[in-house]
């Protein structure tokens, strides 16, 4: 039988990227992106609904993030659904669920720049080729 794991989300990044790297040198960025949908309650009124997702990022997508994105950026990521179990300081186990990004697009507009100033968007994915020196960013 046949399965797929993909997510695909766009969103505002609720802090800068964390970024960090794994004991072989390998880029780590995770940081929460928000999700909001308006509906109408049964009463009539508008209301708003967000959610919030943790995003992880590996490689150069994460040296990318690190590089660009910011707090409040509007982005669009692509990957799967993972879950991960630890065991607390408790000795009870812990779940976090998490999206495995494996392409990007920033979505800035006018008036939304990142940490450099720019505001264009470009799409990468984890099989691009990344020059900082060609980058459309």
């Amino acid at each position: 039988m046949a399965s797929l794991n993909k997510a695909m989300i766009i969103g505002n990044l609720g802090k800068d990227p964390e970024i960090r790297a794994t004991p072989s040198g390998q880029s780590v960025a995770t940081f929460s992106l928000a999700t909001s949908e308006k509906f109408k309650n049964k009463n009539g009124e508008s209301e708003e609904r967000t959610e919030w997702h943790n995003v992880v990022l590996w490689g150069k997508l994460a040296d990318i993030a690190g590089q660009y994105l910011t707090k409040g950026k509007s982005v669009y990521i692509e990957g799967r659904i993972q879950t991960r179990k630890w065991e607390g300081k408790d000795g009870h186990d812990r779940y976090t669920t998490e999206i495995v990004g494996d392409r990007m697009q920033m979505l800035g507009g006018k008036g939304e720049k990142g940490r450099d100033g720019d505001s264009s968007g470009g799409y990468i994915d984890d099989t691009d080729a990344f020059d900082p020196d060609k980058s459309p960013f």
